[in-house]
Protein backbone atom coordinates (compact mmCIF):
# COMPACT_ATOMS: atom_id res chain seq x y z
CA UNK A 1 0.00 0.00 0.00
CA UNK A 2 1.28 3.45 -0.88
CA UNK A 3 1.74 5.24 2.20
CA UNK A 4 1.69 9.47 1.87
CA UNK A 5 4.92 9.67 4.60
CA UNK A 6 6.07 8.17 1.31
CA UNK A 7 5.15 10.65 -1.29
CA UNK A 8 7.49 13.61 -2.57
CA UNK A 9 6.24 17.09 -2.37
CA UNK A 10 5.28 17.22 -5.99
CA UNK A 11 3.45 14.69 -5.57
CA UNK A 12 0.64 16.43 -4.01
CA UNK A 13 -1.63 19.19 -5.03
CA UNK A 14 -3.34 22.07 -2.85
CA UNK A 15 -6.62 23.15 -3.32
CA UNK A 16 -7.23 26.71 -1.28
CA UNK A 17 -11.05 26.44 0.65
CA UNK A 18 -10.93 29.90 1.96
CA UNK A 19 -7.70 30.58 4.15
CA UNK A 20 -7.34 26.93 4.36
CA UNK A 21 -5.29 24.78 1.51
CA UNK A 22 -6.18 20.92 1.58
CA UNK A 23 -3.61 18.69 0.63
CA UNK A 24 -4.23 15.81 -2.14
CA UNK A 25 -1.84 12.50 -3.03
CA UNK A 26 -1.58 12.69 -7.29
CA UNK A 27 -1.24 9.11 -7.28
CA UNK A 28 -4.48 8.39 -5.53
CA UNK A 29 -7.96 7.99 -7.11
CA UNK A 30 -11.04 10.03 -6.13
CA UNK A 31 -14.50 9.92 -5.60
CA UNK A 32 -16.99 12.46 -6.64
CA UNK A 33 -18.54 12.05 -2.47
CA UNK A 34 -14.95 13.41 -1.80
CA UNK A 35 -13.45 9.86 -0.59
CA UNK A 36 -10.24 8.72 -2.01
CA UNK A 37 -9.21 5.30 -3.22
CA UNK A 38 -5.89 3.38 -3.09
CA UNK A 39 -5.37 -0.25 -4.39
CA UNK A 40 -4.61 -3.06 -2.01
CA UNK A 41 -0.98 -4.50 -2.87
CA UNK A 42 -2.18 -7.48 -0.84
CA UNK A 43 -1.70 -10.64 -3.68
CA UNK A 44 -4.38 -12.70 -2.18
CA UNK A 45 -7.33 -9.99 -2.54
CA UNK A 46 -6.79 -8.01 -5.88
CA UNK A 47 -8.74 -6.03 -6.76
CA UNK A 48 -9.31 -4.74 -3.28
CA UNK A 49 -9.56 -1.25 -2.74
CA UNK A 50 -8.51 0.68 0.31
CA UNK A 51 -11.16 4.42 0.95
CA UNK A 52 -11.10 7.28 3.51
CA UNK A 53 -12.15 10.47 3.45
CA UNK A 54 -10.47 13.31 1.73
CA UNK A 55 -8.55 16.53 2.96
CA UNK A 56 -11.45 18.62 1.78
CA UNK A 57 -14.49 16.41 3.24
CA UNK A 58 -12.27 16.53 6.77
CA UNK A 59 -11.90 20.44 6.40
CA UNK A 60 -15.90 20.47 6.19
CA UNK A 61 -16.68 18.31 8.65
CA UNK A 62 -14.03 19.71 11.17
CA UNK A 63 -13.55 17.49 14.60
CA UNK A 64 -15.13 13.28 13.71
CA UNK A 65 -16.05 12.31 17.05
CA UNK A 66 -18.61 9.24 16.16
CA UNK A 67 -18.71 6.98 12.70
CA UNK A 68 -21.08 3.85 12.40
CA UNK A 69 -21.24 1.18 10.18
CA UNK A 70 -24.45 -0.22 8.91
CA UNK A 71 -23.17 -3.33 7.38
CA UNK A 72 -20.49 -5.71 7.91
CA UNK A 73 -17.81 -6.92 5.74
CA UNK A 74 -18.91 -9.49 3.42
CA UNK A 75 -21.71 -7.43 2.44
CA UNK A 76 -21.89 -7.32 -1.73
CA UNK A 77 -22.71 -3.13 -2.21
CA UNK A 78 -23.81 -1.24 -4.98
CA UNK A 79 -22.29 2.04 -5.88
CA UNK A 80 -24.07 4.97 -3.62
CA UNK A 81 -25.48 2.65 -1.35
CA UNK A 82 -25.89 4.28 2.43
CA UNK A 83 -23.00 2.58 4.64
CA UNK A 84 -22.65 4.17 7.44
CA UNK A 85 -23.01 7.56 9.62
CA UNK A 86 -20.49 9.95 10.44
CA UNK A 87 -20.37 12.68 13.62
CA UNK A 88 -18.48 15.46 14.06
CA UNK A 89 -18.48 18.73 15.10
CA UNK A 90 -20.29 20.53 12.05
CA UNK A 91 -22.75 17.98 11.02
CA UNK A 92 -24.16 14.70 11.18
CA UNK A 93 -23.40 13.09 6.94
CA UNK A 94 -24.21 9.63 5.63
CA UNK A 95 -21.53 7.85 4.27
CA UNK A 96 -21.73 6.37 0.58
CA UNK A 97 -19.89 3.44 -1.20
CA UNK A 98 -18.06 5.32 -3.84
CA UNK A 99 -17.83 1.75 -6.18
CA UNK A 100 -19.74 -1.59 -6.59
CA UNK A 101 -18.41 -4.49 -4.72
CA UNK A 102 -18.02 -6.53 -1.79
CA UNK A 103 -17.07 -5.01 1.28
CA UNK A 104 -13.91 -6.63 2.52
CA UNK A 105 -13.19 -4.57 6.07
CA UNK A 106 -13.89 -1.77 8.10
CA UNK A 107 -10.79 0.00 10.49
CA UNK A 108 -11.73 -0.75 13.81
CA UNK A 109 -9.09 1.11 14.40
CA UNK A 110 -11.16 4.54 13.87
CA UNK A 111 -14.03 3.20 15.19
CA UNK A 112 -12.17 3.49 18.73
CA UNK A 113 -10.44 6.37 17.81
CA UNK A 114 -12.38 8.47 14.67
CA UNK A 115 -10.10 11.50 15.67
CA UNK A 116 -7.50 9.24 13.75
CA UNK A 117 -9.63 10.84 10.52
CA UNK A 118 -8.78 14.58 11.10
CA UNK A 119 -5.19 13.32 12.08
CA UNK A 120 -4.27 11.45 9.38
CA UNK A 121 -6.69 11.27 6.49
CA UNK A 122 -4.73 9.20 3.52
CA UNK A 123 -3.34 7.24 5.89
CA UNK A 124 -4.34 5.52 9.61
CA UNK A 125 -7.71 7.89 9.01
CA UNK A 126 -8.89 4.81 6.30
CA UNK A 127 -12.27 3.91 6.80
CA UNK A 128 -13.07 0.44 4.40
CA UNK A 129 -12.23 -1.76 1.70
CA UNK A 130 -14.02 -3.06 -0.98
CA UNK A 131 -12.98 -6.05 -3.16
CA UNK A 132 -14.88 -4.35 -6.89
CA UNK A 133 -14.65 -2.13 -9.43
CA UNK A 134 -12.80 1.36 -9.50
CA UNK A 135 -14.51 2.31 -12.70
CA UNK A 136 -16.75 5.48 -10.92
CA UNK A 137 -13.27 6.61 -9.76
CA UNK A 138 -11.24 9.23 -11.38
CA UNK A 139 -7.90 10.85 -11.02
CA UNK A 140 -6.20 13.72 -9.56
CA UNK A 141 -6.68 16.20 -12.73
CA UNK A 142 -10.28 15.39 -12.72
CA UNK A 143 -11.06 15.57 -9.00
CA UNK A 144 -8.95 19.01 -8.47
CA UNK A 145 -11.58 20.47 -11.24
CA UNK A 146 -14.58 18.49 -9.57
CA UNK A 147 -13.19 20.42 -6.37
CA UNK A 148 -13.99 24.41 -7.98
CA UNK A 149 -17.69 23.63 -8.46
CA UNK A 150 -17.75 21.57 -5.19
CA UNK A 151 -16.33 24.31 -3.30
CA UNK A 152 -18.12 26.77 -4.78
CA UNK A 153 -21.54 24.83 -3.94
CA UNK A 154 -20.19 24.72 0.00
CA UNK A 155 -19.41 28.45 -0.25
CA UNK A 156 -23.06 29.04 -0.87
CA UNK A 157 -24.33 26.47 1.82
CA UNK A 158 -22.16 27.72 4.34
CA UNK A 159 -23.04 30.83 4.11
CA UNK A 160 -27.11 30.19 3.96
CA UNK A 161 -27.23 31.09 0.18
CA UNK A 162 -28.12 27.30 -0.88
CA UNK A 163 -30.54 28.12 -3.03
CA UNK A 164 -29.70 31.69 -4.83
Amino acid sequence: MLKPESLAEEDWFEFAMGEFAAQFPRPYRYAKNHMWGLPSDEPNTPNTWRFGLTAYAVRLLQDVYFLEWEHDPGMVLQARQQLGSIESKKAESDLYSPTAGKLHAINELVLGEPSLINADPYGEGWLFEIVGDDSLLIDASAYASHLVSAWNVAQKTIKGQANS
